[in-house]
Parts: C-alpha cells; structure tokens; sequence
C-alpha cells in the first residue's frame, strides 16, 4: 500500500495498465476506521468523502487487485474469537461476500490478479485463501503475532511481517503452492514493512528503533540501519514508529513517528538513506499511502480522527480530511471508467 501492499502504488509505473485507460480512470482514496464500524472513500481529484460504508466492528486491513474488480477488507472485531474476510464491489459500495476466518486479522495483501489473499490472523498463521473460489486453502504458520503482509508486483512472492519472538520475515513462494522458501532476519520485533517496487529491498519497522532497517532481499539479510532525526525537546519523549511505504517512484520512504507526531522522509536514491525533512503532524500518525503517480501522500492522523493530505514534491500539507474513529490503513484505488475498461 505498499502502503505499498496496503496501496496500489505502483498500478501506472509496474502493472502495465495503459496511459489510455488510466486518463479515464478515477481514483478513490479508501480508509478503514480501525475503532468503528465503516470505512470512508475519498476523491482523490476532489479529496472529499464521497461514501461512508459500514462493514463490521472494527475493520482492519485493505487490498485489492490492479483492475480494482474488489476490495477486500478484514474485520478484526475485538469481542469475537473469529475475523472476517469481505468482498467489497467498490462501485457498489455493497458487501458481496464475507468469509469467516481466524481470529483479529490485520494487515492483508493480494496478488494483483486478486487470486490469492493472505490474512494474518491472531492465531499464529496466515490464512491463504482463493478469492475466486472463496475459501481457505492453506494456513501458513509463522509463530508470533501474524500482522503484516506485502505481496510482490509479479504476484510471485509474500512477505510476511509477524511481530514477537520470530523477528524475522517469511518469505513465501505464492505459484508453488504458496511454500515458505526462506525468512530475513531482523534485529527487533517486526513492525510495519515496506517493499521496493522493483523487489530488491525490504524495509522494516522494528520496535526500538525510531527508524528503520533495510534488508537485500537476495542476500537476505540487513545491509543498513537508519535513524531518524529527531528535534531537540522530542528526543526524551518516548515513541515508536508505525507506518512505512515507499513512494511508487522509488524516491523516498516516508515513516510515522507516532508519539512524536512527525512523518520522516527519507531519500532511498542515496545509499545512507538521508532524511529530507520530518513533516509535523496535528496529532498521533500510525499509517500512510500514496497515490500511484507520486503526487500526494496521505497520512492517517489516528489522533484525530482525519487523514492528512500532503503535496510530495513541495512537502506542503494540502488539507486534513475528516474520517471515522482511529484510521490506519488506506489504500488509492485506480477505478476505470466503464467505458475505458471494455476498450
């Protein structure tokens, strides 16, 4: 999303949908509201709220494939031992499908063919489920708590991101009957992850450290540790981070600071990673996105229940947008007009 797994970040650059279809085409900004009931669509072009949908008790994760045919959303519902997975048509708004799976899922990804979804649930496992035929066909163990998940841009591999004693990421070959072929080791619990569009580098939140790591992902290993820099009268302030993604054009990475309120950004070109500014935020931050031409980030301020619009090449905030209780996890949806997608 991504949110490069989270976001379709890279559906002009990577995907290969044509420039013909995507100047038809529109773009809604969608967030989940991790402490409600719905989730609010925005126009990316207007950047209002256009739909307020109720899907469940506290909905978490969000995907969807390149052609956007669906959007799946997992329910993590605090007071039930079972999550759910829905099917969402989003020009419809209406919820088609729900699939009952195991307990408080998070962060899900999906192949952007939209075949495969992995769900992270609280039960140690990453369920892996068809999203043509709606069911589970495998559960993946991890140990920990299964949290995040990324999926590579040719849909071969998975990334999973449990947090506790695993410390590590797996790494899942998804066309070989979604078999573990190896895991990259980090220093701390995993956090939130971003991966480089062109998969040669796995970034990573890890509790400890404000900042984050890098790993070669063909090395499988960690080649940098990055700190953030952190102002005078903040640096004594306790905080973690929580939200990373990559710009789609693989200029910067852009990090929440959460109890600092700042969003760092650093210049992934270089190879010490600099920070170019930390961007001061209202209220506490705990998730990102991009929209696919690099143009506007958009900052989950869960403090204050709005998402932060900001300009990426200027670093200029454009405004604050009003969304329901707690957002985190968002993702910009390419929506083709009817008329372009039979072309």
């Amino acid at each position: 999303m991504n949110c490069r797994n989270l976001l379709l970040v890279a559906v002009v650059l990577a995907s290969g949908i044509s420039s013909e279809v995507h100047a038809a085409a529109r773009q809604f900004l969608w967030v989940t509201n991790a402490y409600g009931n719905d989730l609010h669509v925005i126009d990316v072009t207007t950047h209002r709220v256009i739909k307020r949908v109720e899907v469940g008790p506290n909905p978490h994760g969000i995907a969807a494939p390149d052609d956007a045919h669906v959007v799946y959303i997992a329910i993590e519902n605090f007071k039930s031992p079972v999550g759910e997975l829905l099917w969402v048509n989003p020009r419809t708004f209406k919820v088609e499908f729900r699939l009952p799976i195991g307990p408080k899922p998070n962060q899900l990804a999906c192949t952007p063919d939209g075949r495969w979804i992995y769900v992270p649930c609280n039960d140690g496992k990453y369920w892996v489920i068809d999203g043509i035929e709606r069911k589970v066909v495998k559960k993946i163990t991890t140990g920990g708590r299964p949290h995040n998940t990324q999926a590579s841009r040719n849909g071969r591999r998975m990334y999973l991101s449990p947090m506790g004693s695993p410390r590590r990421v797996t790494i899942v070959d998804v066309l070989d009957g979604h078999k573990v072929i190896g895991a990259i080791p980090f220093s701390n619990v995993v956090r939130p992850p971003a991966l480089a569009p062109d998969e040669s580098r796995h970034f990573q939140h890890v509790d400890g450290l404000i900042g984050f790591e890098v790993a070669d992902i063909t090395k499988r290993k960690v080649v940098a540790r990055i700190h953030h820099k952190v102002p005078d009268g903040l640096q004594d302030k306790p905080s973690r981070c929580h939200g990373l993604a990559v710009r789609p054009d693989q200029k910067e990475i852009w990090s929440c600071n959460v109890d600092h309120r700042l969003v760092h950004i650093h210049d992934i070109t270089k190879k010490d990673y600099p920070q170019v500014t930390a961007l001061k935020m209202v209220e506490r931050v705990y998730w990102l996105c991009f929209s696919p031409d690099s143009r506007y980030a958009y900052i989950s301020v869960r403090g204050a229940n709005k998402v932060c619009v900001v300009e990426t090449r200027t670093k200029k905030i454009v405004t604050h947008i009003p969304v329901g209780e707690t957002p985190k996890r968002s993702l910009v949806i390419v929506l083709p007009t009817k008329a372009a997608a039979g072309r």
